[in-house]
């Protein structure tokens, strides 16, 4: 028999997880490197589940409910967390079920844009952008960020008229954490129309959106030439058990979307339905006492790197719990170094298109972020 999980003050006891207890997990973050390393890698939180996702898996557990999802109360569950949050309410029958976001790019990729078109993507960027569109047989057109992180739009205008059908984005953005303002998405809009093309916009980070910041959803104007591709895997850290959803921007782009594979919904897995659906309806207190850890430990980050490693560039995100770094002062390949000599992994921003950068990941109690910093002083002191 199976005891039903009854400690739900301890889901937001943020801190409370430690090192040895980590160690424990079989994720890609806490396996792919040494016992020693301390790994700051991977958009993967160290934190309790929510209880509502926790009671929710014990009893799909206890049940054997462990067959094929049937993913249909997913869409209503979303947007009604998108109404509370945003005052956003997507149209049920716009949500399309996908296993996860990037799956859904793919997806969305194949009914709305041409083969071998282009794909404008923004980098530094996260690293699938540069790979998913050619495996639908599209191509990336790069257009980096502008100097002062924001889109270029001259840029992805001069692109969508050389032939690319799609702009691909993240809002917020990752690995930068900005988050776009309205006028931005507009434009971003009102170019994707003049040229024929799609917007592709991956919103997976928006509900960590901190203070500070206000988060506008892409679709909030009405109608627009694209999708919004949403889930709880990020903010729930939920990310392995695949459930996510394509929304489309008009009845226009829900009916090309009808020519996805009817098989699609079926690769959700139950565990993620049912653990987004509760997430959606019944974590949002869980999830405001995770934002308040997140602006602590942004804060905290702030402190140490500015106390430890003032060489370091940094600038705090106003979304998610990713700090994108600006490393080159630890010299050539950065991340290679601080993983050989500081022992603690972070993503290299060569993944990205940005050498010399690299990404860490502040979800994590504060007495590790802590020790992620001190080694990385050490690279520095030992250089």
């Amino acid at each position: 028999m199976i005891d039903t999980p009854s400690d739900t003050a301890s889901d937001t006891d943020f801190d409370g997880p430690t090192w040895a207890q980590l160690r424990q997990r079989t994720s890609v973050k806490w396996r792919k490197h040494p016992a020693d390393v301390l790994p700051m890698f991977i958009a993967e939180m160290d934190v309790p589940l929510a209880a509502p996702v926790a009671v929710a898996l014990h009893r799909m557990v206890v049940d054997g409910d462990t067959g094929y999802a049937e993913p249909s109360l997913l869409p209503a569950a979303f947007a009604a967390f998108a109404t509370r949050r945003w005052g956003w309410t997507p149209e049920v029958s716009h949500c399309f079920p996908v296993p996860d976001v990037m799956s859904g790019v793919g997806e969305a990729l194949r009914v709305l844009t041409p083969p071998g078109s282009g794909v404008v993507i923004c980098p530094p960027v996260y690293h699938p952008f540069f790979v998913v569109p050619a495996e639908v047989g599209r191509v990336t057109v790069p257009v980096p960020l502008g100097p002062d992180g924001g889109l270029d739009l001259p840029g992805i205008d001069a692109a969508l008229a050389a032939g690319a059908r799609a702009v691909l984005m993240s809002h917020p953005h990752n690995p930068t954490g900005r988050v776009w303002t309205s006028d931005e998405l507009d434009a971003l809009d009102a170019l994707a129309a003049s040229h024929g093309a799609v917007v592709l916009c991956d919103e997976i980070h928006a509900p960590l959106t901190l203070s500070g910041a206000g988060f506008t959803p892409y679709l909030a104007a009405g109608e627009r030439h694209g999708v919004t591709l949403v889930s709880a895997s990020k903010a729930f850290n939920l990310a392995g058990l695949k459930s996510a959803l394509v929304v489309a921007g008009s009845e226009r782009v829900a009916t090309e979307l009808q020519a996805m594979p009817e098989a699609t919904p079926y690769h959700c897995g139950i565990a993620g339905v049912l653990a987004s659906v509760a997430a959606f309806t019944e974590g949002e207190p869980w999830l405001d006492a995770l934002l308040t850890h997140l602006e602590s430990n942004r804060a905290l980050l702030g402190q140490l790197l500015t106390e430890q490693l003032p060489q370091v560039g940094y600038e705090p995100p106003q979304a998610g719990y990713l700090a994108w770094l600006d490393t080159r002062a630890l010299g050539p390949e950065p991340a290679r170094r601080l993983l050989e000599v500081g022992r603690v992994a972070l993503t290299d921003g060569v993944e990205f298109g940005a050498p010399g950068f690299s990404r860490l990941t502040f979800a994590t109690p504060s007495g590790l972020l802590r020790e992620a910093v001190t080694r990385m002083a050490s690279v520095l002191a030992s250089s």
